[in-house]
Order: structure tokens, then sequence, then C-alpha cells
């Protein structure tokens, strides 16, 4: 493995202006640079790169991250390969981390096992291609099939002839046992040998980096079975991976959208007719890690299958494999095509826009799964429904809890002729299905009375205790902080031509004074409040959507949003924070990931965005957030005093919590002596930090 460590470093060093630039042609825009975006197509540029921030950011398709990803994206280069690219431009090489010799020689063996087998396959590959350049027979169907030398040439479709032992003119030693491990030979209880794929059109088949991982063959006359895969191999399992990914990855981003077909000619035949966003799962029903790499390819998704039962049972299939991975942000949408038609023909019979108009009035999952569902039941019959609901309810509790499973319990409710919570009920009772874990994170601060006119948190005056006549309440604990800124080959066929938490700050006395700097101490001057923000009484569903979690995230409040981007604006403010600020940070209802990204840029020593990016953990909530902040950081404009900023939000944060300790100990009576003189520590503090931002 790479060293973390190396890594930021690396990034450290590189310019991702230089990276994109061998790759787009960039022009000046303000403090960013400017050009036509390499992922998808498009006339005026949107994709922008940040030589300050280190990253980029495409707001057309939403392609973005640091110069690896670049790389990786746009090369098909894995991160090994990106990291020791980018190194070797900086006269850099590459470290490993510390394995026993043990490991090391594993490691070895796997790669040179992969790189063998990849080796086979691509010598196998170059003797299919060269094949079906002398088939006459091979070449007709194509044609016949509307396929173009451009096409064939794309997918790189090659021809495995009737020859029992064919590949034996390219593997001079046959009797190689990898042969048969990278599924290329079958041998027989005999030991007799003979090649897996003859009399077949050639389909190879590449994971989403681009590696040749395997192979598909489809017959051309009569014979079964109609397509034939590879078998599992070290480095190819059909469950897992999709025909047509890594040909179709531009296309998919220019369309916004992936659509799924059954077979290979599908994705092929659609791809000749300027569809060229479809995939295939290799003759294997749809299973999670299918939808898991087509949601990271698009958030848009169509399945389309033929309208017999076969297509309709293939569909329920793919379903139920989508409910555990469904969030509010995405849209999956089930197409099913006339009984004599697959997608490869009615693209050929009525052209590629009737194709995309039939992909626009795809039916939504929802109405879908709830049509689905009412087909199969009586609901004229009071047993029919409740066999519907019956059936219901595992699909239902598959689903992560959000809007949309509130939505699809709203409309079963309605069809069953239940009340929401009467079938919410019945659900609960169910107990919780795979998909419905409550969002972690730390409960929200107990809500509070609102405060009397003119004692809000932006009053500075003293109120007296409660058991003299007054009330100390807390303010909202989601207030929100508004900064003041805020190769085309028609030759392919050889010589035949083309077919055309608040737990409060108990315990001490509170220090005067006490500031935020590295440390904990160290002066507090917040400046004069020109040129800078002002608080909001905003509530936690206003600000910006774009942070806005999908279920089963951890919630993301506008106050953390606005620090959030200060953080990744400014991330130098990390190198000025101790420990005590970590503390405040812990107050703060709804504050974790922004605690989570200072712990990540100091553990990282990253200090742009692209390094942050590169430094999160796949998938985690952090990464999420940080993806999804992309376009406002880049647009938003550089604070004066981000420092200043950041010290004031974090002020705001701790009066908020000492406020809502107050109010606990007021709910409580304030009866005990200990508790009065708590009460009282706890309004020394508000004054002295009511005071410091007044100077």
């Amino acid at each position: 493995m790479i060293p973390d460590s190396f890594i930021q470093e690396l990034l450290a060093r590189v310019d991702i202006a230089e990276v994109v630039g061998r790759y787009v042609q960039l022009r000046k825009g303000g403090a960013n640079l400017l050009g036509l975006c390499p992922f998808h197509n498009e006339k005026s540029p949107s994709f922008t790169v940040s030589p300050v921030k280190q990253f980029y950011h495409c707001f057309g398709c939403g392609a973005h991250g640091s110069a690896i990803t670049f790389l990786m994206e746009h090369t098909g280069a894995s991160f090994p390969e990106a990291v020791r690219s980018l190194a070797s431009t900086v006269g850099l090489s590459v470290p490993e981390e510390n394995r026993s010799p043990r490991q090391q020689a594993e490691d070895a063996r796997r790669r040179e096992e992969v790189s063998r087998h990849s080796q086979m396959l691509e010598m196998a590959l170059a003797h299919y291609r060269k094949s079906l350049k002398q088939s006459a027979a091979a070449i007709r169907y194509l044609q016949e099939r509307g396929l173009t030398g451009t096409i064939a040439a794309q997918f790189g479709l090659g021809w495995a002839d009737a020859d029992r032992q064919g590949l034996a003119k390219v593997f001079p030693r046959y009797d190689d046992p990898l042969l048969v491990e990278a599924g290329l030979v079958i041998e027989s209880e005999d030991g007799r040998r003979y090649d897996r794929f003859r009399d077949r059109v050639m389909f190879p088949i590449r994971n989403a980096r681009g590696h040749l991982i395997g192979f598909g063959g489809r017959v051309i006359g009569k014979g079964e079975p109609k397509y034939l895969n590879s078998p599992e191999t070290p480095i190819f399992s059909k469950g897992n991976e999709l025909y047509g990914l890594w040909e179709g990855r531009l296309a998919v981003r220019s369309e916004g959208q992936v659509v799924v077909v059954e077979g290979y000619m599908d994705v092929v035949g659609l791809a000749q007719q300027g569809v060229g966003n479809a995939v295939a799962t290799l003759g294997t029903a749809t299973t999670p890690t299918h939808v898991q790499k087509l949601l990271r390819a698009s958030d848009k998704v169509v399945f389309s299958f033929d309208g017999d039962k076969a297509g309709r049972r293939a569909a329920w299939r793919a379903l139920q494999a989508c409910l555990p991975l469904l969030r509010d942000d995405i849209s999956i949408r089930f197409l099913f095509l006339p009984d004599d038609h697959d997608p490869d023909s009615y693209v050929r019979a009525f052209g590629p826009e009737a194709f995309r108009a039939c992909l626009d009035e795809a039916v939504a999952l929802s109405r879908f799964l709830l049509d689905e569902l009412a087909s199969r039941h009586d609901l004229s019959e009071v047993e029919g429904r409740a066999a519907c609901v019956h059936e219901a309810k595992p699909l239902l509790l598959a689903v992560p809890e959000g809007t949309l499973r509130l939505q699809l319990q709203h409309e079963l409710a309605r069809q069953v002729l239940l009340t929401s919570d009467e079938l919410a009920g019945i659900l609960a009772a169910a107990g919780p299905g795979p998909g419905a874990k409550p969002a972690p994170g730390r409960p929200s601060a107990p809500a509070a009375p609102a405060p009397p006119a003119g004692q809000g948190a932006g009053d500075h005056g003293e109120l007296p205790p409660p058991w003299e006549g007054g009330m100390v309440v807390p303010d909202d604990p989601d207030m929100g902080w508004q900064p003041a800124d805020s190769a085309g080959d028609e030759g392919y066929y050889g010589g035949y031509p083309d077919a055309g938490s608040s737990s409060g700050y108990g315990g001490g006395q509170a220090q005067q004074g006490q500031g935020y700097g590295k440390g904990g101490g160290g002066r507090r001057n917040f400046g004069d409040r020109k040129d800078r923000g002002e608080w909001k009484g905003r509530g936690r569903d206003e600000g910006p959507p774009s942070l806005a979690p999908p279920p089963g995230r951890r919630p993301v409040t506008s106050l953390a949003k606005r620090l959030l981007r200060l953080l990744l604006s400014h991330p130098e403010l990390v190198d000025e924070m101790g420990e005590q600020q970590l503390e405040v940070l812990d107050k703060g209802p709804h504050l974790h990931l922004v605690r989570d990204l200072v712990v990540l840029a100091q553990a990282s020593g990253a200090r742009h965005l692209g390094a942050l990016l590169q430094a999160a953990e796949p998938d985690s909530d952090l990464a999420l957030v940080l993806q999804q902040a992309l376009a406002d950081v880049m647009a938003q404009a550089e604070l004066p005093e981000p420092q200043v900023e950041w010290e004031d939000a974090l002020r705001r944060i701790e009066l908020d919590a000492l406020r809502i300790e107050q109010s606990e100990l007021v709910r409580g009576g304030l009866a005990d002596p200990a508790a009065k003189a708590h009460y009282l520590e706890l309004s020394q503090r508000i004054t002295v930090l009511n005071k410091s931002s007044a100077r």
C-alpha cells in the first residue's frame, strides 16, 4: 500500500492545472481556469480548475476530484498507476508501507498472477480480432445487425472459429494450467483440452478501469447456450461486472443517465445508433453490486426489459436489488418495450430519438413496485389487501429511512385502504429491515421555549438568574452563520466493406478571557464588525440544498454547512486549532462532520480541497459532503478575515451550548445550591464571551 503521507506530499507538489492542461485546453476565468469538460460533450465550457484549491469541478456533469482522480477517470489508470505517473513528473519515488516478507511475497505473487492472466486474455483478444477479419460469416452477421467496422473496433469485437484448439496457434504451451485458470481452455476429465469459445462472436469484457478481465461469446446461428461467458477467475466475477460500462463512460456522463439492457448485442446495437450509455449484466440477475456500480456511474438509472413475463420477472428482481440502495437524490426507472422488440431491434426500427422518448416515459421504481403489488392481489377484497400488505412489508423495510420510504408508505396505505399511521404501525411491529437503520449521529439538543422579545442570542446584556425573576433560555441550536461575502476504424472488417450532543460545560470555574487559539489560550480579538458576517436566525431547513444528506446519513445543519465551507475554502485554519476548539465543536449539535473535517486535515496534512477529497474515506458521510460542497466552494469569494470568522463562530457555538445547559438547570428547578452555583458559573462565562465579541 502507498502511505497516505506520501499521497498528501504528492498532491502538495503537483499542480493540477498542469496535469489537466495536458489533456484539456484551459483559459483564465477569474481566479480559476475554464475549459470544455473531457467527461461529457459540451459546447460552452463548464469545466473549472482551481489552482488555489487544487481540484477540478464540472458544473455540467458533476465530475470532480484531485489530480489523481483526474488521471484515473480520464485515462483509466488505476490508483497506484496514477500516483506513480504523477510522482515521476515531480521527481518522487513511490514508497510502500512496511509489510512483512510474507505479505510482500504474497503481493508479488498476486500481481504476477493478475499480470499473466491479463497478458493471456490480451493475446487471445488479438487472435479473435484477427480472426474476425478472416470470417465472412461473422462479418455478414454483424453487418446484418447493422454494425459498422467503427463500432466493432470501439468494442473490440472478435471471432472464435470452430477449431477445437484454435488458441494453440497463439499459445505454444497449450497445456499451460493458466489457460484453464483464465477461462480460455476447458480440460475434460480424461485430460483432453479444447477451447472454451468456438463458433462465436467474441465480446471482450472490461472492468471499470478498462482492464480486460474476460469474454462473452454469442453464437450467430443455431446453438446453445446463446451467450457464453468466461468462468469465475481470480480477476473476473460475472455477478459483479457490467458489460459496456468502460466503453460507455463518457456517454453516460453526457446523457446524464445509464440504461441497463439484457445482452451484449443490445449494448453494441444501441451504441451503433448513437445511444452509447447502455450497459448489460452478464447473463445474471441484477445484483446489489451491479446497482452500486450503476449509481457510481450516474444518479439516474433506467432498466430496459422486454415486456413479456420473463422481462417483468427480471425487472422485479432488479427492483429488489435496488431497494436497500435507494436514496432521495437518485432516480431509478423501468422501461418495458413491446413483446416483439428488444432495445437493439427497437432502435433499428424506430431510431434513437424514439428510444430516448421511451426512456423519458419509463415507469418510476415506486410506481412499478405499487402496480406490481396491486396486480398480484384482489384489492377489492379484505383478504387481498391484507395479502398485499404482507408481501409489501419486507420490501418497504428494505428501503432506507427517508422521504422516499415515507412516500411509498403513504401510497401503499391509500392503495390498501389504511391510514399512514396504521401501516406504519404494522411495519414497526414487523421489526426493522436491512435498510431501516436510522441515521447515525448524536441526538439533537432538547427543544427550548422561544426567548422573550429583545432577549435573543444577539443581546449582550446580562440577565438576572431565574430565581430572581429572570429566565435564560437557549437560542436555536441550528442558528446559521451568514458571511458578509458570501479512432474510427472503418477497415476493422479487413477487406470486407461495411454496411454503412449538549451536555454542557460543567466542572470547574470558567477562565476569564479564554480564547480559541492553538492550545486553547491566546489573544481574543474579533476585530471590527465591518466586512464581517452577521448572525441570522435561520432554521435548520434553510440554507443551500447542496449539502442536504440522503437518508441514512448524518444531518448537516445550516451552521455546519457554513463552517464546512469556511474550512474548505481556508484549510489552513486547522494549523491554529487545538484541543479546546475540538471540544467546542463537540458541544454543538450536528457539528460532528466539521470536527471530522478538522481531524482529517490535521491527520493527513491536506491543506487544499483537492487533497482533502483524496484523503477522505470513500463513501463516508464526510466524503459525500465534500463532493456536494464543491460547486459552492468553487464559486465562493475569499473572505478577508477567515480566522476571525472561525473564532466568532466558535464563540456562538459555545454561547448556544451554555444557554442550553442553563435552560436544563432551570427546568430542574434550581433547588440544589450546587445547581445555582453552576448556573452562575455559566452566566459568568456567557458574560466573558459576550464582552470578547464586542472588542
